[in-house]
């Protein structure tokens, strides 16, 4: 019993500055959206809107950096094999920050074609233009610091990923201020103070991993970027991270792309859904961050009934968040909305569709929290396989099927979609555990 006691406290020791972490993370978009709000076009507002929406899916497309990274290391670390970890995070930084690059190189590629598909004025383009050209400059810090994020939590040290984005969420929000509002920069602005938070941050980040690193055996060498064995682990692993993440974005994409074609203010009620969703993947996320760093660690050490403890305490833990989800947006849910916006329309529909939202966490938990075991158990090829499964035979064909009930089939088809993701990952796990595979395929 006292064991159990232990491990509840080191999950929650994880789970909570993940969740504040987490929740933070929208917090660049909005500030900047707030400053340019006060200025007097709208066309600033609407561009930064756009441009920050692009932003997210694109780095959203590569947190496979962070995923992937802290599997490895919670398992070197469980082994105690300090060349390793060290190997994962200079092959890690190495790979985000190539990546970073490269897609400062394509910058212009990818604004031209973005742009289009959100069909707006030209006056609200050249703004988004400016803002993306500005803030893409913050591309390989944003990614490194992906890497280093992982990184920190595979070695068990989930404030410090807190702290990186506290001090870069606040010098954004003074650089927001001084650059819009005291010297009149505008759009571009505000993309400069988001450039130079990100790299404050990485800076911040960098600091952490060097006192860290201090106290551990070991040393860096050129072998270890160059182990060919170990990269392709890394980029094998780190593919199978990104097609999920490309399906989960399809998804969300393909969501709101037909919300939208039931007119204006069902996409806004959607939104303000998905924004509340976006809240409990947060809170939920928060403890799959510990499954993969404590789960990751147990297989380091060759330690199956701690492995099995940790993913059932895991288990618990995301359950009751859960349950804490349902009660607030069941008895505060309409509350919610009327605090979101003012507009009559926009909160009767969201609150005619927030029964899906009730429903979500004790549908979603199970996707969530097992993510977090199979980020720990390095056993991203599975993630991969049923979430194309998810997508191509259950949400597909669900909302083929359910036109004819509207929003209501597009949310039932979302809902279906995020249950088969956790019926699969559920599947897996059960198989893997009665063939014992877990410590014979997980091996780093």
């Amino acid at each position: 019993m006292s064991a159990d006691r232990s491990l509840y406290k080191k999950v929650w020791y994880f789970a909570w500055p993940a969740i504040i972490s987490n929740s933070s993370v929208p917090l660049l978009g909005l500030v900047d959206a707030g400053v340019l709000g006060h200025l007097p076009s709208a066309e600033y507002l609407g561009g930064v809107a756009i441009a920050a929406t692009l932003f997210s899916m694109l780095f959203w497309a590569f947190g496979f950096l962070r995923m992937g990274t802290t599997g490895l290391v919670a398992q070197a670390k469980g082994r105690g094999d300090a060349q390793s970890f060290r190997q994962w995070l200079i092959q890690s930084v190495m790979l985000a920050f190539i990546i970073g690059v490269l897609l400062l190189l394509l910058s212009s590629w990818i604004i031209t074609f973005a742009l289009p598909l959100f069909d707006t004025s030209q006056a609200v383009a050249e703004q988004a233009t400016i803002y993306f050209q500005t803030r893409i400059f913050s591309a390989p810090a944003v990614l490194v610091n992906y890497a280093l994020i992982g990184w920190l939590i595979g070695m068990h040290q989930p404030k410090g990923p807190l702290m990186i984005l506290v001090l870069g969420n606040s010098i954004n929000i003074v650089l927001d201020l001084l650059f819009v509002l005291e010297f009149g920069m505008g759009t571009k602005g505000a993309a400069l103070a988001t450039v130079i938070a990100d790299y404050a941050a990485l800076a911040l980040g960098l600091w952490l991993v060097r006192g860290i690193l201090k106290y551990e055996a070991g040393r860096f060498s050129q072998a270890m970027m160059l182990n060919i064995a170990s990269l392709r682990k890394l980029l094998l692993l780190n593919r199978h991270l990104f097609v999920r993440t490309v399906c989960l974005i399809g998804v969300q994409a393909f969501f709101t792309a037909q919300g939208a074609q039931l007119g204006d203010n069902v996409l806004a009620a959607n939104a303000l859904l998905l924004n509340l969703l976006l809240l409990i993947s947060n809170g939920l996320d928060g403890f799959a961050h510990a499954a993969e760093a404590l789960t990751g660690e147990a297989l380091g050490k060759d330690d199956p009934s701690a492995f099995h403890r940790v993913v059932k305490v895991t288990g618990q833990c995301s359950l009751v968040c859960g349950v804490l989800f349902v009660l607030v947006f069941a008895v505060l849910g309409s509350q919610i909305l009327n605090l979101l916006t003012n507009i009559d329309q926009v909160v009767q529909l969201a609150s005619h569709y927030l029964p899906w939202l009730i429903a979500m966490p004790m549908v979603a938990v199970w996707c969530f929290w097992l993510d977090g075991v199979f980020i720990g158990a390095v056993r991203t090829d599975m993630m991969q396989h049923t979430m194309l499964i998810a997508v191509l035979m259950v949400f597909l064909p669900v909302w083929y099927l359910s036109q004819s009930m509207g929003n209501h089939g597009l949310w039932l088809a979302y809902t279906v979609f995020m249950a088969a993701r956790g019926v699969g990952l559920l599947f897996v796990y059960q198989w893997l555990s009665k063939k014992e595979g877990w410590l014979r395929e997980t091996q780093c």
